[in-house]
């Protein structure tokens, strides 16, 4: 298990707790930084354990990881030779790379993963065995599937979304989640409002890009509030006070942690409850 953050503060000790708790599983985390593999090393040193560590890429996407430059190698080597660290891997996220059209997505992916073959080279002539590589999230596992050796992570793929089904073409999966609302009032003719405000679906994108309802045609997202969303809707006189809308998130990732439970539909039934346990933040240690 690869928890695809530099872990900083008292989340090594948590990590540490895990690694206790749970001795049959293999948990690593990722290092960007000589201060961060010190404080990994120093803190599982004094645990008597080995911290299993993939050394973070930046290859563009300049949110996390170390630039693929001069100094990288010898960050590489720093965390070899620190004595209570295990180096995996590489980690190389290029989520920024989400062109709609695949051939020019996967070539803007090749071509972004070649400092990272040339580091790879460097490491292999340096004498250190190859290390294994996760690469890409949704809009690059395709790509990356075809890389020989490499492991991949995509994860919207789990609940699916409006976002990524429209623009990864290529990827024919279906949605398994959805948020139910209700028409809770008619203010004025040509208007209705729904109880799904911000609280009730991911809300950092604009208004145009937060649900796509299934049963509902002709529509337009004018405001959200807390607990509150407003439509425009052509079809106004066909609408009842009450009336359920069944929408698909834009972004389903952060939606899911809105919600206490998930309930599971089969067959327009309901069969089972789902608790949201990522909700809690903080679960066992």
């Amino acid at each position: 298990m690869l928890i695809a953050h530099q872990l900083v503060g008292p989340k090594i000790q948590r990590l540490i707790a895990l690694c206790n708790a749970y001795p049959n599983v293999t948990f690593g985390s990722l290092v960007d930084c000589v201060e961060s593999a010190q404080w990994l090393n120093e803190q599982f040193g004094a645990a008597n354990l080995k911290a299993n560590v993939w050394l973070d890429l930046d290859n563009g996407m300049n949110r996390s990881g170390h630039a693929v430059d001069d100094s990288l190698f010898g960050l590489y080597e720093f965390v070899q030779q620190q004595p209570h660290l295990l180096l995996i891997g590489l980690h190389v996220y290029d989520g920024h790379l989400r062109n709609a059209d695949f051939q020019t997505r996967k070539d803007q992916i090749n071509g972004g993963f070649e400092v990272v073959n040339v580091f790879l080279k460097q490491i292999n002539e340096a004498g250190y065995e190859a290390p294994a590589i996760v690469a890409g999230g949704t809009p690059t596992f395709t790509s990356h599937a075809q890389r020989a050796g490499a492991f991949c992570s995509p994860g919207t793929c789990v609940l699916w979304d409006w976002g990524y089904g429209d623009q990864l073409s290529e990827q024919h999966f279906e949605y398994a989640a959805l948020i139910l609302s209700r028409v809770i009032s008619k203010p004025q003719r040509g208007i209705v409002t729904i109880d799904m405000g911000h609280k009730a679906v991911a809300s950092e994108n604009p208004l145009d890009r937060r649900i796509r309802f299934l049963n509902l045609e002709n529509y337009e997202l004018l405001s959200q509030s807390e607990e509150h969303g407003v439509l425009s809707v052509q079809n106004w006189d066909e609408i009842k006070v009450g009336e359920a809308l069944y929408g698909v998130p834009y972004h389903v990732c952060p939606t899911v942690n809105l919600y206490e439970e998930a309930h599971l539909i089969a067959n327009n039934e309901w069969t089972d409850t789902w608790q949201v346990l990522a909700r809690r933040r903080k679960i066992t240690v």
